[in-house]
């Protein structure tokens, strides 16, 4: 008898409009101990399957028909109580987003405890105890300091570890995996993925992996199904979905996954997928590039980060040698030409982002210099720094977040251009606004709705054209398609080519994605724990990399290849043992 059984599930969102049906007579089963990997497009349904066999749908999502099974005990009808004794003590859930699952306002101690006494019979001491240690489990540097800080406090992939460390804490028989390694980097991916298989295995523990990253289901499931439009068009082995795919759509997806092993000049296209339709603008005789903005090629290079020291208080006190510091950033160093494409990689919390915002004047460096165009930057006042802001923008991680939810994308992207004072008039504002809604490919009747009527891929599309809207020089991309389907992160990337190519832009480019950073930067700094360990080529990083921090990210980089768990596991068993010792431990005590 299998885990988990679903049978003609059927998920309809009703409204005045009529009934949207999200998922569609979807059937499958899921053994103990393995793992089913869910892929497909954005609103192609895989996370409302989740949320609909534990009764998390958002109203007024309703389950209209079919069953849920669980160990043979139906569970498709609980509610209210029934359900709760479910969620947590026997279905774990990791959420794709980390920084809405999480509440700001408790502690991560508070949190972790709160699940555990609630699905356990233990003491607030012993809760305690079992918190600390699966933070321990899974990676968190310093758990005795962390566990008592705040959401805020932790970088993305942090609070991503966190989350799953609550979901495990309960020793559920079923784990629904929504995106959990979107925020991670290679080297964590791979600690939380092995954890994963590592439960699965020795517990007989089932798991639905929800994900859009091709390498994770090649290197961590047993079975694939696929889901297009609220069906599942296409569920078999791994082996078999990857390099033998019936269905075309599955086909075309496959095709659009960014290779590892060679640099290509563009992304390829989903073709099964209709086609995003983007309009091509004359720069030189068009707004977005007026040469008294851009100014002429700086001689030398146009960014350069010089020595930038930044650390954050995580403990304060009145006398300065009780206040306890993180080091963000350690004496790091690097420059960026005119129109190349410069790329950041390293571990979450390594600094990435918190030189980015450096740069962006978001924070201000306790020491180091950031020179723009061979000026330096960083202690300049707002008033002084204004025309720079206005040439370095930023595309920031989560689109969900970085779009103000009240304003319609006409005013969002209005915004710049209004306070840069980069129109003569509201017409031209418009005219402006509608050009690069065109230009990203979204068409200016989008401009007259809000963000949450968009998909994540077009919100991401909405954030650009902001960022394009003080016609920039230097572009900061920020993990821009890292919770992105592959298909969508195709469109998204080559987008961004074409307005290098058409715009001349700069841009520096922060990704925990190997193969993305190969195919989309011509040079690369690997980032470890602050510090720059290793600058070099892009093709020479991902052939020779001479540092070994670089050449572990680069064998832990997930392989389509790599098809088998067994040989997987035979492969990196040392590894393994090494990395989940402390997970097996907490699992003994329990």
């Amino acid at each position: 008898m299998s885990l988990l059984e679903v049978n003609d599930l059927r998920i309809e969102f009703p409204s005045r409009h009529g009934v949207a049906v999200a998922v569609n007579d979807v059937s499958f089963t899921v053994s103990r101990g393995e793992i089913l990997g869910l892929v497909g497009e954005s609103g192609a349904g895989k996370s409302t399957i989740g949320n609909g066999i534990i009764d998390l749908l958002s109203p007024p999502g309703r389950v209209a028909s079919g069953q849920v099974t669980l160990a043979g005990e139906t569970i498709s009808g609980y509610s209210g109580e029934a359900i709760r004794q479910v969620r947590g003590n026997r279905i774990g859930f990791i959420f794709q987003d980390p920084m809405t699952s999480l509440n700001p306002l408790l502690t991560i101690e508070t949190q972790l405890v709160e699940t555990i006494r609630t699905n356990l019979q233990l003491d607030k001491q012993a809760a305690a105890k079992k918190a600390l240690a699966m933070l321990q489990a899974v990676g968190i540097p310093e758990p005795e300091l962390r566990i008592k800080q705040y959401p805020h406090q932790f970088s993305g992939g942090m609070r991503q570890r966190v989350v799953i460390a609550i979901a495990l804490s309960c020793d559920p028989e079923l784990i629904i995996a929504d995106e959990p390694t979107t925020a991670l980097d290679v080297s964590v991916q791979d600690q939380i993925l092995q954890l994963i298989r590592k439960l699965c295995k020795e517990r007989d523990v089932g798991c639905i992996l929800v994900t859009h990253d091709m390498g994770v289901i090649a290197n961590t499931t047993d079975r694939v199904a696929v889901m297009y439009r609220g069906e599942m068009v296409e569920i078999g082995t791994t082996g078999q979905i990857l390099h033998d795919p019936v269905h075309d759509y599955t086909k075309s997806l496959i095709s659009a996954v960014p290779r590892a092993d060679i640099k290509l000049h563009r992304f390829p296209r989903v073709e099964y997928i209709e086609k995003v339709q983007t309009k091509a603008i004359d720069v030189k005789n068009h707004w977005l590039g007026q040469k008294e903005t851009f100014g002429e090629l700086h001689e030398g290079h146009l960014l350069e980060v010089q020595n930038v020291h930044l650390k954050f208080e995580t403990q304060s006190a009145f006398l300065q040698k009780n206040r306890k510091y993180v080091q963000a950033s350690d004496n790091v160093s690097f420059c960026v030409q005119e129109g190349e494409t410069f790329g950041l990689v390293g571990e979450s919390g390594s600094g990435k982002s918190t030189i980015a915002r450096v740069i962006a004047g978001l924070y201000t460096p306790d020491s180091g210099e950031i020179v723009y165009a061979g000026k330096g930057v960083s202690k300049l006042d707002d008033r002084s720094r204004r025309p720079i802001r206005r040439q370095i923008q930023m595309v920031f991680q989560n689109p969900y977040s970085s779009l103000n939810g009240r304003m319609k994308v006409n005013d969002i992207i209005a915004e710049p251009i209004r306070f840069h004072r980069l129109a003569d008039s509201e017409s031209q504002i418009r005219q402006i606004i509608a050009d690069l809604l065109d230009h990203v490919g979204l068409g200016s009747q989008a401009g007259v709705k809000y963000p949450h009527e968009f998909s994540g891929g077009q919100r991401q599309r909405i954030s650009i054209a902001r960022a394009l809207a003080t016609r920039p020089r230097l572009l900061i991309c920020d993990e821009p398609t890292s919770a992105l389907d592959v298909s969508v992160q195709a469109q998204i990337l080559n987008l961004l080519k074409d307005l290098q190519d058409e715009l001349g832009l700069t841009m520096l480019f922060i990704s925990h994605d190997l193969p993305v950073i190969r195919q989309m930067c011509d040079r690369v700094a690997v980032m470890k724990q602050g510090g720059i360990v290793e600058i070099a080529d892009t093709e020479q990083l991902f052939t020779q990399p001479a540092h070994p921090y670089s050449q572990s990210l680069i064998e832990l980089m997930p392989q389509m290849h790599q098809l088998s768990r067994e040989g997987l596991e035979i492969e990196g068993q040392s590894q393994l043992q090494q990395q989940n010792s402390g997970f097996a431990l907490v699992m003994e005590r329990v």
